[in-house]
């Protein structure tokens, strides 16, 4: 195992995750940035980040980051960390290939004494099962003898401009205490936050799935409250703010739960606990809730527009926000997508505005055309679906231009006043 001043760095994978550590990681080591995604490779070197993360003056001027698509460049590291991407399949199952590969491609240039790191979601024993016998078979080396292995979860929030890579909390683990000592030390060398060196690999894999999970089930608990007080005639979001006046009480919001993580890292944990003959009741009742939810946005909405005698059939309703999350251009597992498809099931025609989201990407990945709202004909509902800055405190004059008389304002996000919107979440 290498000192920390002799580290050479591969990043495999340029994302969310990928491209923030390496411009870190950059000013302090040599590093080789790799993406199998030779676009997304040539806009980086363009000094252009199409997620947002890292500005385009700061990538310009790294001089110690080395972007390819070239696997034969990782020869060069004794440091590997893996941050690609760990979806889940069309049957909720985790999909590893993405890691599979990283691990394989890794595997062809491993050397004596080089330590690999997973930063990508995955179940506790992942890391040790699936990698490990990967990197083994290629390389011909043996672990935790020739080489060594680590896991730091990632905990980047997208587009979030006031948490971000040096400041969050990093948990660190290693295969062997000195290759935990070895990890916890690279990553305390651009951490300002500091380190939490936890005991094993498997713990520290465990910590980072239930993050996402406790989430998930806090806010499938709030979107059965507010369903609950729709039927009673309550306002869920008055209900809310008057309990959250109690000190320990957990300020979670009602709404649709997508994107790569929140949406998906539960299924890791329950896919493991299944395989182990445990059925996480709670843990996947929380997801039915989750993932129900742009099925009952739809039907309520359908309901009111009945009330007020629109035509379902062939109405015109024009959702905004089509990303995961306000003010990023994510669009990966968004569950703005499912609200499309149960409208189109009335016969609906839906519209998408998102100023935020690629329109290449939402074409490509959903068949979704984004329209742009100007000279727009009026719509008979809107849907305000993701709380973008370009949407939040619109007046009554903004709805006026693109809203028939009588049409509906759904607000799901409560981003616009009250009096404003017709229903709310």
């Amino acid at each position: 195992m290498n000192k920390i001043d002799d580290v050479k760095i591969a990043i495999i994978g340029l994302g969310y995750v990928g491209l923030p550590l390496a411009v870190e990681f950059s000013k302090k080591f040599p590093v080789v940035g790799f993406d199998i995604n030779s676009d997304r490779v040539r806009s980086l070197m363009l000094g252009l980040d199409t997620t947002n993360e890292v500005d385009s003056e700061e990538l310009k001027s790294i001089s110690n980051l080395e972007l390819t698509t070239d696997e034969s460049f990782l020869n060069n590291a004794n440091v590997y960390i893996v941050t690609v991407p760990t979806p889940i399949d069309e049957y909720k199952h985790p999909n590893l290939v993405p890691l599979h590969s990283a691990s394989k491609a890794i595997g062809v240039h491993l050397n004596l004494g080089d330590v690999v790191i997973y930063e990508s979601t995955v179940f506790p024993g992942c890391t040790e099962d699936e990698c490990v016998p990967i990197l083994e078979s290629v390389s011909g080396l043996t672990f935790n003898k020739d080489f060594f292995v680590g896991y730091s979860p990632e905990r980047i929030n997208p587009g979030d401009k006031s948490r971000h890579l040096r400041t969050i909390t990093k948990i660190t683990s290693g295969s062997t205490p000195r290759a935990a000592v070895f990890v916890d030390e690279l990553y305390q060398s651009i951490i300002e936050a500091g380190t939490y060196k936890a005991s094993s690999i498997k713990i520290a894999e465990a910590a980072k799935v239930i993050e996402n999970t406790q989430r998930d089930l806090n806010i499938a608990l709030v979107n059965e409250l507010a369903m609950i007080f729709n039927q009673l005639g309550i306002d869920t979001t008055e209900v809310l703010r008057a309990a959250s006046t109690k000190w320990n009480f957990l300020p979670f919001q009602p709404g649709l739960v997508g994107g790569h993580c929140i949406g998906v890292d539960p299924y890791y944990l329950t896919h493991k606990a299944q395989s182990i003959g445990f059925n996480p009741e709670v843990i996947l009742a929380g997801r039915r809730t989750n993932d129900g939810m742009a099925k009952y946005i739809a039907s309520r909405l359908i309901k009111e527009m009945v009330k007020k005698n629109i035509n379902v059939s062939e109405s015109r309703i024009l959702i905004l926000g089509l990303t995961f999350k306000e003010n990023c251009p994510d669009i990966r597992n968004t569950k703005v997508v499912d609200v499309v498809t149960e409208l189109k099931d009335y016969s609906c025609v839906v519209d998408v505005h998102d100023p935020h989201a690629d329109p290449i990407a939402a074409v490509r990945e959903y068949g979704i055309n984004l329209v742009k709202l100007s000279n727009s004909e009026p719509y008979d509902a809107i849907i305000l679906a993701v709380a973008h800055d370009e949407y939040v405190n619109k007046s009554k004059e903004t709805f006026a231009r693109i809203l028939k008389v009588g049409g509906i304002i759904y607000d799901l996000k409560n981003i616009i006043p009250a009096s404003l919107s017709d229903i709310k979440l």
